[in-house]
């Protein structure tokens, strides 16, 4: 029993969330999976392939069917726009009037497919194996709906009291968010005063205890294209006299990043670590070590008959949490171009073209780096040639609020209820838009940001995850936390 919330079982909470995901979270979840909900980056003719509306829809009918005491729950769409989910759920404290609102959010939409999946696994293919639900979306969020009315639920059970909740479920998270803002908007009298915001969007250090994301890198996207031809000519008659679209990339990107350490040359791109957050990650790397970084699926190969991995930037493991949360990143997702290998002849390419995904540190306004990379890799051209940045998106950053001492003892008391350990702390590199904008709007809230998202889950690649014990365990942490909310 919990000392502080009298009426909680936390034994009961765990087993009843428990029961619920083997029973019929891992059936609902895998259905979802079974749908290519793609975000709109990635399928423009989302409304007609009407794919968003399905989960969605999928999700409304499962929350209503659980006959939660005082929920209402409605699909809002907005013209022109994705749509949300969003319910509400009554305060059952006696002084409701004066009691604070809890924020619950996810989203249903997809990354697309990659490739590189293992033999019998897929995006659109569910497979539960050994505690682990693999394909596309489950864990990136797709479980958060169900996982919140689970939670809200086994309150519900033991007549526990609990403050006003309202739920907001996006469906165009994995594009940045862009059709969000208007329906905070609209929604923002109904949201009431927000004191928590629960976020299951984002990781875990590891499988073994709660995690609270305490930051999240911004983020820059945008397509460069470098043109220095109309047509593609015979590389044996022009190489070396016209200059190859791929080199004026490369000495492009040198003025944007050091190619020898991955750092990102602008001043202007990094900022200050806080004091707070050093700390944080010192203690993290006192808990993970090595395991930050071994984690990752490393190529290997065979050295005179030793087995060589793939080295990360630093083996330092404070600086490696650093690195991947509070310094700026270039990565090159996606090319066009350049023909497939066996269609590869010798042909100078007219251009080159990359899409480019630069993580920015929590405190960098992403819309003024947009800009910066726009006059930084544009102007004075190599060779005279068409050099061209669009930008596609850009999201700020997030660094928590400074936690307050219920929060931090609810957190430890969650933790330690159901994971035997106290809660840890951590960065994140993702991005969520969301949640500088609650910042903004609710500055007194507390932010529970935090996932299934553990180690080799592997969001938006090959293999993605959702490690189901870990899920059974942060569902059952979210309802004491809400219980505790004071």
């Amino acid at each position: 029993m919990n000392a502080r919330v009298p009426n909680l079982d936390t034994a009961q909470v765990l087993s009843e969330v428990s029961q619920v995901w083997d029973n019929d979270l891992v059936h609902q979840l895998s259905e979802y999976i079974e749908i290519p909900a793609k975000s709109p980056a990635f399928d423009p003719d989302w409304a007609k392939t009407g794919l968003l509306d399905t989960v969605i829809e999928r999700a409304a009918r499962w929350i209503e069917a659980q006959n939660v005491t005082g929920l209402k729950l409605e699909i809002i769409r907005l013209p022109g726009r994705t749509p949300v989910l969003f319910f509400e759920v009554q305060s059952t404290r006696a002084l409701a009037q004066n009691s604070q609102t809890v924020l619950m959010y996810g989203h249903l939409d997809k990354q697309p497919e990659f490739d590189g999946w293992r033999a019998g696994l897929g995006p659109w293919t569910p497979k539960y194996i050994d505690g682990k639900l693999y394909g596309r979306g489950s864990a990136d969020d797709g479980y958060a709906a169900y996982a919140a009315i689970t939670a809200i639920q086994a309150l519900k059970h033991q007549n526990v009291e609990h403050p006003r909740i309202v739920g907001l479920i996006e469906t165009c998270e994995e594009s940045g968010s862009p059709d969000l803002l208007p329906y905070v908007d609209a929604l923002r009298a109904r949201m009431g005063d927000v004191g928590l915001v629960i976020c299951l969007d984002s990781g875990a250090g590891n499988y073994d205890q709660l995690w609270l994301t305490t930051s999240l890198r911004g983020m820059a996207s945008g397509v460069l294209k470098v043109e220095i031809l109309t047509e593609g000519i015979h590389s044996g008659d022009a190489s070396g006299l016209v200059p190859s679209s791929f080199r004026i990339m490369r000495q492009v990107l040198d003025r944007l990043e050091d190619s020898a350490t991955g750092r990102l040359l602008p001043g202007s791109f990094h900022c200050e670590v806080p004091a707070e957050r050093l700390a944080q990650a010192q203690a993290t790397a006192g808990i993970l070590g090595e395991e930050i970084y071994k984690r990752f699926p490393w190529a290997h190969h065979d050295c005179g008959g030793s087995t060589l991995f793939a080295l990360p930037t630093t083996l330092d493991p404070v600086e490696a949490l650093i690195r991947r949360t509070w310094k700026p990143t270039l990565s090159v997702t996606g090319a066009e171009g350049f023909p497939a290998l066996k269609d590869a002849g010798n042909v100078l390419r007219p251009y080159t073209a990359f899409k480019l995904s630069l993580r920015l540190p929590p405190l960098i306004d992403a819309d003024q780096a947009v800009q910066q990379l726009k006059t930084l890799l544009e102007d004075n051209a190599p060779y005279q040639a068409k050099v061209t940045f669009e930008g596609a998106s850009a999201s700020s950053g997030w660094n928590a609020p400074e936690t307050k001492p219920w929060f931090e003892q609810a957190l430890n008391d969650a933790s330690r209820a159901h994971f035997g350990a106290p809660v840890g702390y951590i960065g994140q590199g993702g991005t969520i838009p969301l949640m500088n904008l609650l910042s903004a709007g609710f500055p007194t809230a507390q932010m529970m940001v935090c996932g299934v998202l553990g180690p080799k889950s592997n969001a938006h690649g090959p293999n993605e995850f959702l490690h189901v014990p870990y899920a059974k365990k942060l569902t059952a942490a979210v309802a004491q936390v809400i219980a505790q909310m004071p």
